[in-house]
């Protein structure tokens, strides 16, 4: 393994490594009843979730024309409505099957692990916490310090500072915005059929392959890359 080149996976977080699906949809509708606004509900905010907040929360508001300064409030009020639910003692965002099992895979093959996502810093470092997956990953890029996805800033952060190169780095998520992103990095897209877009989307989107389970993971990628399974 020692002439193998450096290999770098980064997942998205919601919907793909868990999912927070109905944490998210409670706290946009908290927000947007806060300001006034007609409340999105599950299956629109579904569509937007893997986008900066101020993105996401203009694409829900349209077509209604909403001020800066509205989107601003708007923004601000889930984030404090999503602190809130986090301290209640049933909150849950749990694991989709597989993950841990596949990290671990994905460890064994020393292969680097990263995070690219349209949480804060904050709210990924609750989830890595309470999912005791603290320093699993080499690389953790959020909205705080990049553009809202589809846009390669944070995969182009990541494979700098993991010190991989695109053709040998894979972003994995549930959306259109992972699949666009990881396109416009030059890197393998992996779609994931269990999260908030459907595969169609995933496919149209530009992804080189769609996996139904977790665990079907290191396979595709040992085809992608041409890995003997055996010797990884």
């Amino acid at each position: 393994m020692a002439n193998d080149p450096l290999r770098l996976v980064v997942f998205d977080c919601d919907g793909t490594l868990v999912d927070s699906q109905h944490a998210i949809a409670h706290c946009m509708d908290h927000a947007f009843a806060q300001h006034g606004l007609d409340c999105p509900g599950l299956e629109n905010t579904r569509t937007i979730i893997g986008l900066s907040l101020p993105e996401a929360i203009a694409k829900l508001a349209a077509p209604r024309r909403v001020t800066n300064e509205v989107i601003d409030a708007v923004t601000a009020a889930y984030k404090d409505a999503f602190f809130t639910l986090r301290q209640t003692p049933d909150f849950h965002e749990p694991l989709f099957p597989g993950v841990r099992e596949v990290l671990s895979e994905l460890d064994r093959r020393q292969w680097l692990l990263g995070v690219a996502t349209g949480k804060a810093r904050r709210g990924l470092d609750a989830v890595l916490a309470r999912n005791e997956l603290d320093g699993r990953f080499v690389t953790l890029q959020t909205c705080d310090n990049h553009p809202s996805k589809p846009h390669p800033s944070m995969l182009m952060a990541a494979l700098d500072e993991a010190g991989a190169d695109a053709p040998n780095a894979v972003i994995v998520g549930d959306t259109s915005y992972d699949i666009e992103m990881g396109r416009a990095a030059g890197m393998i897209a992996i779609g994931v059929a269990w999260g908030y877009h459907d595969i169609e989307t995933l496919t149209a989107s530009g992804a080189h392959a769609v996996i139904r389970h977790f665990d079907e993971l290191p396979s595709v990628l040992d085809r992608i890359w041409e890995i003997d399974c055996d010797a990884a």
